[in-house]
């Protein structure tokens, strides 16, 4: 990948981690301020991204909105990272019956659609951020499972695992001193990767009305509130759609260059 692509989509996610940090000191208003005077109000000097129908500062809302979208990339993708790894190399390294049951569960987590799949976890713990990024984060567990394992499986038989059996190292500290280590570049490029995913999920379960509940100044949440205005007040949805579209980009950009990066068959050139 050249180098413009990466550095605009580092740009993206440097000016998205600028703006969760001081979204309160840079956003002109406070995002659940009403003023019903204002109440639909187009883009102007006063409201650079107009108002909504309770005249609350759309830009203030979507610049808020990115703190949300932060939270989900950390606990949802952090949360399949840690679940997708444990079971990955514990199924990687023992293999046998213990590999055959964890890819067993895998393959049943992957038989549903990713929304379909969260859908029915939100609905069984029932609507809420949390519950909806705790479904995000089961949903793409099996596929940092299914990573890990065939990075564990290829790294297992290394002449330095050998040794530390030969020395009588522990299984434990094999696992996770000399073989996780030597794993884990191809996981973090991933997590790079499903961070845009994630944003989607978490704004499509917002829209649904079963992630971020109202006022919550969520993309998904915005998206909803503004697709019954959407032809006389356009700006009420098309400022978060296009925060999502712009912020998964810069992620999508961010994980290409780390990949290409880390390509064992581009290093070895």
């Amino acid at each position: 990948m050249t180098r413009t692509p990466a550095r605009i989509g580092l740009a993206i996610v440097v000016v998205f981690l600028a703006l969760c940090a001081g979204a309160g000191w840079i956003a002109p208003y406070d995002p659940f301020d009403q003023d019903l005077s204002a109440a639909l109000s187009p883009p102007s000097a006063e409201h650079w991204f107009g108002a909504d129908q309770y005249g609350r500062d759309m830009l203030s809302r979507v610049m808020h909105g990115t703190r949300t979208a932060l939270l989900a990339v950390v606990v949802a993708d952090g949360l399949a990272l840690v679940l997708g790894c444990g079971l990955g190399l514990i199924a990687g390294f023992f293999g046998g019956r213990v590999d055959a049951v964890a890819m067993r569960l895998t393959d049943v987590l992957l038989a549903f659609p990713y929304l379909l799949l969260a859908l029915i976890i939100v609905a069984a713990l029932g609507p809420g951020l949390t519950n909806s990024m705790i479904a995000i984060g089961i949903v793409y567990t099996p596929q940092y499972a299914r990573l890990i394992r065939g990075q564990v499986l290829a790294v297992r038989q290394a002449d330095y695992v050998r040794a530390a059996r030969a020395l009588g190292a522990a299984r434990i500290r094999i696992m996770l001193r000399h073989v996780l280590p030597n794993s884990f570049t191809p996981i973090l490029v991933m997590a790079t990767l499903q961070a845009g995913s994630v944003i989607v999920e978490t704004a499509g379960l917002s829209f649904l009305g079963l992630g971020a509940q109202p006022p919550s100044p969520d993309w998904g949440a915005l998206l909803s509130d503004g697709q019954s205005y959407f032809l006389t007040a356009w700006w009420i949805a098309t400022f978060p759609g296009l925060a999502i579209f712009i912020v998964v980009i810069g992620f999508n950009l961010l994980g290409d260059t780390l990949r290409d990066r880390f390509d064992p068959r581009r290093l070895a050139r």
